[in-house]
């Protein structure tokens, strides 16, 4: 096992119980104790978890998995949502993408799209995502805005203030909203209250809104809250969907499309 696969591992290990001792993540690694202190060692160095004595805990009260270490979770079930998301899109739209793991999928099904391979432009993306206009800017085929703003490096997403300059100045067709939390109560909802508020305003300047969301996310809040479960066109999940929480979206007058 690689250190990066191994990191991840731990990573998902200790958001999942909070605590990991060295001889307990050794073993379910398959690795030796020695190597499980220096990745422990290493990781609290990064300000990743901290360490304790024999082991590791999470790094603060709210713990939030850096985007690089998330993407396996749920993998397939994102690739899923993310063809279908795309496929909710027309040649020479204009489409906000939030940041996250499943909008990257979004990004990247696309960029795939035969019927996107050409155009002036085949699709104009807006992003406050780094690494989403990372992946399309090679394709010259699409138009690539980014919003302005300070990177945030838990989810390689721009926010702040210097965002509201590009976003009041353009009208979307669709935005698109990776989320961490989605009830219909609630609404959608993100970890940091300045991502949420630059997603914010990326669905206030479009004419629909998309979620995209594993089952996991449904039902769950988060701290920030993105906009009203009113104010979302259509959710996009899994087939894993409890059917009276798909009902309740349903019934809250959302489209549903479960993969």
């Amino acid at each position: 096992m690689s250190r990066d696969a191994r990191w991840k591992a731990l990573l998902e290990l200790l958001v999942e119980r909070g605590r990991l001792d060295v001889e307990e993540a050794a073993t379910g690694l398959g690795v030796s104790a020695a190597t499980i202190r220096r990745d422990f060692d290493q990781l609290a160095e990064q300000q990743m978890l901290v360490r304790t004595r024999g082991g590791a805990v999470v790094h603060g009260v709210s713990y939030e998995l850096p985007l690089r270490y998330k993407t396996a979770r749920h993998a397939s079930e994102k690739q899923r949502i993310a063809k279908a998301v795309a496929d909710l899109l027309a040649p020479g739209e204009a489409v906000g993408l939030t940041g996250g793991t499943t909008t990257t999928e979004v990004a990247r099904a696309l960029a795939v799209r035969a019927d996107l391979a050409s155009g002036s432009p085949a699709l104009t993306v807006v992003t406050n995502a780094l690494n989403i206009a990372n992946e399309l800017a090679v394709r010259p085929q699409f138009k690539i805005v980014l919003t302005g703003g300070v990177a945030r490096p838990q989810s390689y997403e721009l926010i702040g203030p210097l965002a509201d300059g590009v976003l009041s100045q353009i009208t979307l067709d669709v935005a698109v909203l990776g989320v961490v939390g989605f009830d219909v109560a609630h609404g959608a909802a993100a970890h940091d209250e300045a991502e949420a508020a630059v997603n914010r305003l990326l669905c206030e300047r479009a004419e629909r809104v998309v979620v995209a969301a594993d089952s996991s996310k449904l039902g769950r809040r988060a701290f920030a809250r993105i906009c009203s479960a009113e104010s979302v066109d259509t959710l996009v999940t899994d087939a894993a969907a409890a059917p009276e929480t798909v009902r309740g979206f349903e019934e809250a007058g959302l489209r549903v499309l479960t993969v």
